[in-house]
């Protein structure tokens, strides 16, 4: 049975048009292809509910999510495209989701084709998921926002994989834009050296947030600012994370801005703009907010595994201290900001901690601080302190082992530090350019800021001024 449907839509409704479908009885297999005039002022993307969707933020119901990366897919009782969920197709009404992106004044008419079969299929079922753990403490580098051909990226959860391992990671957390259903691959194959984390992206044109750690789907459908606390609600009863994901041009963080658990300060290359995330983070940071600051390197898997290089996988990388590499840990150092962000695997170190006090955590009292920075890897390069109202204090690094300490007063409402490239930092910027190989400089960025800006080695989370 086939379906030929026609939709107009307008730049002048809401950023989604449901557009519902009768499925028969006895349905083991649905196909969707969609049609229009793409251009650069009209991208329409493409979904799937089954009868069990409510209004956002839903719990059940979800069945796919291919962005503007498709404009088809199936879901079959045993099978389906990936970004979209396999299994039991229940007969009623289903609601195909277009996604409004972008959209000309005067409109855009869409043709949809849907086919239904009943060829009978066997039942899809999931692999178990692996609990993996390293029962090692120590310091552990992982990659928290990439993606797979699951959302728009060209290359399979299996190549994603091994380029995690090639890369030195050890934690990996995959982040699908709208879709848990990577997970189909990666969540029985963490193993003690490479434990995969739990992550969706929800991606809308107001902004990105990560969640890590929630087992459902998590619903993006926001439609008005205050949509945001619903979906940090939605999160926390899920048991996950939130952080928003580089809050910067070119898809700045537009929503209200809800409770938080992180914040992805830093993606991609530093010089990808990411010191207006910082600026960001610093300032809600002034305001008394309490967030973990973390990167990813947003890195979209091509269909063969890339050279190593300053842009791939772990660069930046998230460095976390755990009692024993595993998920739960890192999802608990996560929200504890126990850690840093560093260029890349290789990176440098950088711990802090004052009077024992880790980072994360809240010193109280004291008129004077005390305050050390272990830092491996950057000699040469600059040690930079600061609080809410700026730089305090400056060191140079003199070797590639080294202890800084430093006594200075009690800062104003945090204290956190920075490794500055001085001495690395004509190569590591003529590496940067050199990886771009004649392509444009990423989110807009000119020659002219990237000459004025400092180039960032790696950020410790604050310790706070109780």
């Amino acid at each position: 049975m086939t379906q030929a449907l026609s939709v107009r839509v307008t730049a002048t409704e809401g950023p989604y048009r449901p557009v519902p479908v009768e499925i028969r009885p006895g349905t083991t297999r649905i196909d969707v292809a969609m049609a229009y005039a793409k251009a650069g002022d009209c991208i329409i993307d493409l979904g799937l509910f089954d009868p069990r969707a409510t209004a956002f933020p839903s719990p059940a119901g979800f069945r796919g999510w291919s962005g503007g990366a498709r404009d088809a897919f199936f879901i079959a009782t045993d099978d389906a495209t990936p970004g979209y969920v396999p299994g039991p197709i229940p007969a009623g009404t289903w609601t195909i989701l277009l996604g409004l992106y972008r959209v000309p004044p005067g409109g855009a008419e869409v043709a949809l084709t849907i086919r239904l079969d009943d060829m009978p299929r066997p039942d899809w079922s999931p692999e178990p998921a692996a609990e993996a753990h390293h029962r090692t403490p120590g310091w552990y580098r992982g990659d928290l926002h990439c993606h797979t051909h699951h959302s728009d990226a060209r290359g399979g959860p299996e190549l994603l994989h091994e380029a995690a391992r090639r890369a030195g990671l050890r934690f990996l957390a995959v982040t699908d834009h709208n879709t848990t259903t990577q997970r189909r691959y990666f969540s029985p194959r963490s193993t003690p050296d490479l434990v995969f984390v739990r992550g969706e992206e929800i991606t809308t044109a107001d902004g990105h947030a990560n969640v890590f750690g929630a087992e459902d789907w998590i619903d993006f459908r926001m439609t008005a600012p205050a949509d945001s606390h619903r979906l940090a609600e939605a999160v926390r009863r899920a048991g996950g994370i939130l952080s928003i994901n580089h809050d910067k041009p070119p898809i700045p963080w537009r929503h209200e801005l809800p409770a938080l658990d992180c914040m992805e300060v830093w993606q991609s290359h530093w010089f990808a703009g990411n010191w207006i995330s910082l600026a960001h983070y610093d300032e809600r940071l002034r305001q008394g907010r309490r967030i973990s600051l973390i990167g990813g390197s947003d890195w979209h898997q091509p269909a063969i595994l890339a050279p190593p290089g300053p842009l791939g996988p772990g660069r930046p990388a998230t460095a976390l201290w755990l009692p024993e590499l595993s998920e739960r840990a890192v999802l608990k150092a996560l929200r504890a900001g126990r850690g840093y962000v560093t260029e890349g695997p290789d990176g440098p170190h950088l711990s802090v901690t004052s009077g024992g006090v880790p980072m994360g955590s809240t010193r109280l009292g004291g008129t004077v601080w005390t305050v050390e920075a272990e830092v491996r890897g950057a000699a040469g390069d600059r040690l930079v302190w600061v609080d809410a109202g700026g730089i305090v204090a400056e060191q140079e690094i003199p070797a590639e082992g080294w202890i800084g300490r430093l006594t200075l007063p009690s800062p104003d409402r945090f204290l956190r530090a920075e490794i500055v490239a001085a001495a690395s930092r004509p190569r590591l910027e003529a590496e940067f350019l050199r990886a771009l190989a004649g392509r444009s400089l990423p989110a807009g960025v000119t020659r002219q800021e990237i000459a004025a800006q400092p180039l960032r080695r790696a950020l410790s989370n604050p310790i706070y001024v109780g």
